[in-house]
C-alpha cells in the first residue's frame, strides 16, 4: 500500500492497513501530519484567540492562581506570556515523536509480557498511524477557533466530543471534570486503532481483547493519575 492509501485505510480498512504497516513499518508521513496539525492549531490559537486570553482563561480555572493578589496574578501573566508561545510551538514540533516513543516503549513492554513477539519499529509505526484521529481533531479545533467568538473559546475543552463538555469546569469536582474530558471520541477512536494495529502486527500471538487491554491499561493509569492531581491541586 502507498502512503496515501494507508492514510485512507487507517480510517476505513484498519485491519488490512495495519497488517501492511506491520510488514513495512514506515512512520514519516503520520509523523509529519501530526506535527503540521499541532503547528496549525498553535498558529490559529495565537492569531485568533491570543496568548493573553488563553493564559487568563487557564488562570481562572486554577485555584492556586485565584488565591494570589491582583498584582501577583499580573506578574504571573507577564511571565507566562514569555514562556507559553515557545512552549506551545516546541510541543507542536517535538511532542508527537516524544509521545510516540514513550507510548511505543510502554506498549512493547506490555505486549512482550503477552508473548506477542513484536518489534519496536512495528509498535512505533502502529502508534503513529493509529494517532491520525488527532489530526482530524486538530483540524476541527482550528475550524472552531475561527468560527467561535474568541471570548467563548474553551482552551481546556475546545471540541464538544466528551462528557466534560457538558460540565462546568469551575464548579464541582476537578477530579470528575478532568476524568470526563478524557473520555472523548477521538481518544476512544485512537485506542481502538492502536489495539487493531497491535493485533494485526502480532497475528495469532495476540487477540484483539489482549491488544485492547494492553492499550487501555496504561491509558487508564495516566488518566486516573492526572485526574487525581487535578483534584488535589487544580
Amino acid at each position: 500500500m502507498g502512503e496515501f492509501s494507508r492514510i485512507v485505510g487507517v480510517f476505513f480498512e484498519p485491519g488490512k492497513t495495519f497488517a501492511d504497516i506491520a510488514q513495512r513499518p514506515s512512520w514519516i508521513v503520520p509523523m509529519i501530519l501530526l506535527i503540521l496539525a499541532g503547528i496549525g492549531f498553535t498558529m490559529a490559537l495565537s492569531q485568533r484567540i491570543g496568548w493573553d486570553r488563553v493564559i487568563r482563561q487557564q488562570n481562572e480555572a486554577s485555584s492556586r492562581v485565584q488565591q494570589m493578589s491582583p498584582e501577583q496574578r499580573e506578574q504571573a501573566v507577564a511571565v507566562q506570556m514569555k514562556i507559553m508561545p515557545a512552549t506551545y510551538y516546541g510541543a507542536s514540533v517535538v511532542g508527537a515523536p516524544i509521545f510516540a516513543i514513550i507510548v511505543a516503549a510502554v506498549l512493547l513492554g506490555i505486549t512482550a509480557m503477552m508473548s506477542a513477539g513484536l518489534r519496536f519499529k512495528q509498535v512505533f509505526a502502529v502508534v503513529l498511524w493509529g494517532s491520525l484521529p488527532r489530526v482530524i481533531a486538530g483540524i476541527l479545533t482550528v475550524v472552531v477557533i475561527f468560527l467561535k467568538n474568541p471570548d467563548d473559546f474553551n482552551i481546556r475543552n475546545p471540541l464538544a466530543f466528551n462528557v466534560g463538555a457538558f460540565m462546568d469546569p469551575n464548579s464541582g469536582s476537578k477530579f470528575m471534570y478532568t476524568l470526563a474530558t478524557s473520555l472523548d471520541l477521538f481518544t476512544i477512536w485512537t485506542i481502538l486503532l492502536l489495539a487493531t494495529g497491535l493485533k494485526a502486527a502480532a497475528g495469532k500471538k495476540l487477540s484483539f481483547t489482549g491488544a485492547l487491554v494492553a492499550v487501555v491499561t496504561p491509558w487508564a493509569v495516566v488518566v486516573l493519575a492526572g485526574s487525581a492531581v487535578a483534584g488535589m491541586f487544580g
